[in-house]
């Protein structure tokens, strides 16, 4: 099992914002976060936002701790990165 978080640096609402991926499979990732107790709905297609708290916690639970170039690289060696296609980038705008 590897879960990768990030740092949280990411600000959002008042709180910072990390990133928790798997570098193995989408069902361990969902079967990490229900540990965390994050919802499935909180899945941002190939990972979780998590704020700081969340993100301390999943450390203990086993997340590996990595720089987020790290994070992005395994996510795309384990074919797991969602890449946003044209339409989704310009209606995001």
């Amino acid at each position: 099992m590897t879960v990768l978080v990030d740092a949280a640096i990411w600000p959002f609402e008042g709180r910072k914002w990390a990133h928790l991926v798997s570098d193995t499979s989408f069902e361990e990732l969902h079967a990490f976060a229900e540990r965390l107790g994050i919802p499935r709905r909180a899945f941002q297609g190939d990972h979780y936002d998590v704020p700081t708290e969340y993100r301390e916690r999943a450390i203990e639970l086993g997340a590996q701790p990595v720089a987020s170039r790290e994070l992005v690289r395994r996510l795309r060696a384990a074919g797991l990165r969602r890449v946003r296609s044209a339409t989704e980038l310009h209606t995001s705008a």
